[in-house]
C-alpha cells in the first residue's frame, strides 16, 4: 500500500514545486513595474514643478514695475503655478514609496532640462536666428546628454524593494553601516559649519556640501515616511509607530535647514552655479545614503552598477552644460559707488565689509574733490547761542551763526 501510494504523492507534489519556482520571476517583473511607476512619478513631478516655477517667474516679470510688492497674489498665473508646484511635489514625494532612493534622486535632472527649454522659449529675451546656435547650442547638447543619462538611470537602476514597515526601518536605522556613515557625516558637517561660520569661508562648494549632507538625510526620511504611508494605505497600519514620527520630524527639520543654506548661497552666487554644483553634490550624497541605509545596490551585478554610474556621469555633464550657458544677471549699481563709505558692504565682496581708502578722493563724473579727507569727514555744524536777557528793552537775535574753523 505504501509503495502504491508513493507515486500518487509524488505526482501531487510536482505542481506545488513548479508553482514555488514560478513565484520569483513574477516578483522580479513586479519590482521592475514598481521602478517604472516611481520613475514616471518622479519625472512627472519634476516636469510639473519646472512649469510651475516658470509660471510664477513669468508672473513676477510682468509685475516688475508695479508699486504693490504683493500684486502677484491677485494674478491667476501665480496661483496656477502654486497649485502646479504642490502637485509636482506630491508626485515626487509619492515616487519614493515605489522605487529605490538611488533611482529617484538623479531624476531631478528632468527639472533642469525642462527649465532650460521653457526658459529659452518663453522667458528669455528675443534672439536672432544667427545667434541661436552660438548661444544655445550648449544648452541643447546638455539637454540631450541629460536625457540619455536619465534613460540609463531608469534602465540600469537598482531593483531592491522591501516594505517600509516600522520594523524594517528600525533595523536599518541601527545597522552598523548606517551608524558609521552617520558618524562620518556628522563630523564632516561640523567641520564645514565651523569653517563657514567661524572662518568666514563663504565658498560655494562648502555651502552646497552642507546642503548636500542635509539633503541626504532628507531623502532618507522622505522615503521612510512615504513608504510607511503607502503600507498603511495597503492595509497594514504603520502610522501608530514612534519611528514614523521620528522620521517625520527629521524630514521637516533637515528640509528647513537645507532651504536656509540654499537661500544664503543664492545671495552670494549665481543660480546657474548653484544648480549645477548643487545637483552633482546632492545626488552623490543621496545615492551614498541610499546605498548605506536601504542597501539599494545589494545583489546587483557589476554591469548594472557600472551602467548606472555612467548614467549619473552623463546626467552630471548634461546639467553642467545647461547651466554653464545661462546668462548671468547683471546687478544694478548706483552711479555713485557706495563702497567708499566706512563699513558699507559691497554687493561683490560676498558680505565682507569694505574699508575705505583714505588716500583716494571722492569723484562724481568728471568733477573731483581735491579736499583733504579730514575736512570731508568733519561735518559743518551751526552752533546755536541761546538768547541772553540782559535788558528788557533790547532784543537779541534768537541765534547767532559762527564761522566754522578747522580746529573745531
Amino acid at each position: 500500500m505504501e509503495g502504491g501510494n508513493s507515486p500518487g504523492l509524488q505526482l501531487q507534489q510536482l505542481p506545488l514545486a513548479t508553482a514555488a519556482v514560478s513565484v520569483q520571476p513574477h516578483t522580479d517583473s513586479f519590482s521592475y513595474k514598481e521602478n517604472l511607476i516611481g520613475a514616471l512619478l518622479a519625472i512627472f513631478g519634476h516636469l510639473v514643478s519646472s512649469i510651475a516655477l516658470n509660471l510664477q517667474k513669468y508672473s513676477h516679470i510682468r509685475l516688475a514695475g508695479s508699486k504693490d510688492p504683493r500684486a502677484y497674489f491677485r494674478t491667476k498665473t501665480w496661483w496656477s503655478g502654486f497649485l502646479l508646484l504642490v502637485l509636482g511635489e506630491l508626485g515626487v514625494f509619492s515616487s519614493y514609496a515605489f522605487a529605490p532612493l538611488s533611482l529617484i534622486v538623479p531624476l531631478s535632472a528632468v527639472s533642469v532640462v525642462a527649465s532650460a527649454i521653457i526658459g529659452i522659449i518663453f522667458i528669455k529675451e528675443k534672439w536672432k536666428p544667427k545667434e541661436f546656435l552660438r548661444r544655445y547650442v550648449l544648452s541643447f547638447v546638455g539637454c540631450g546628454l541629460a536625457v540619455v543619462g536619465t534613460y540609463l538611470l531608469v534602465t540600469f537602476g537598482p531593483n531592491s524593494h522591501e516594505k517600509m514597515t516600522a520594523e524594517n526601518i528600525t533595523r536599518h536605522l541601527v545597522s552598523w553601516p548606517f551608524l558609521l556613515y552617520t558618524l562620518v557625516e556628522i563630523i564632516v558637517f561640523c567641520l564645514l559649519l565651523y569653517f563657514y561660520k567661524e572662518r568666514n569661508a563663504n565658498y560655494i562648494v562648502i555651502i552646497l556640501l552642507l546642503v548636500a549632507l542635509l539633503g541626504s538625510m532628507t531623502v532618507v526620511t522622505v522615503k521612510a515616511v512615504a513608504g510607511m504611508i503607502l503600507v498603511s494605505i495597503q492595509g497594514t497600519l504603520q502610522l501608530d509607530s514612534p519611528i514614523f514620527y521620528i522620521m517625520l520630524v527629521c524630514m521637516i527639520a533637515t528640509a528647513i535647514y537645507q532651504a536656509t543654506f540654499l537661500a544664503q548661497a543664492s545671495q552670494l552666487y549665481d543660480s546657474a552655479q548653484i544648480s549645477s554644483i548643487g545637483y552633482i553634490l546632492s545626488t552623490t550624497a543621496a545615492i551614498s545614503a541610499g546605498a548605506t541605509f536601504y542597501l539599494d545596490f545589494m545583489g546587483e551585478d557589476v554591469l548594472h552598477v557600472c551602467m548606472f554610474a555612467l548614467g549619473c556621469l552623463i546626467a552630471f555633464l548634461g546639467v553642467f552644460l545647461i547651466t554653464r550657458n545661462r546668462k548671468k544677471p547683471v546687478p544694478f549699481e548706483p552711479y555713485i559707488s557706495m563702497d567708499a563709505m566706512p563699513g558699507m558692504q559691497n554687493m561683490h565682496d560676498k558680505g565682507i565689509a569694505v574699508q575705505p581708502d583714505l588716500k583716494a578722493s571722492f569723484s562724481y563724473g568728471a568733477l573731483e574733490n581735491n579736499d583733504s579727507m579730514p575736512e570731508i569727514y568733519t561735518p559743518a555744524t551751526l552752533p546755536i547761542v541761546q538768547e541772553q536777557h540782559g535788558s528788557k528793552g533790547v532784543s537779541a537775535p534768537p541765534y547767532r551763526v559762527l564761522e566754522h574753523s578747522k580746529k573745531e
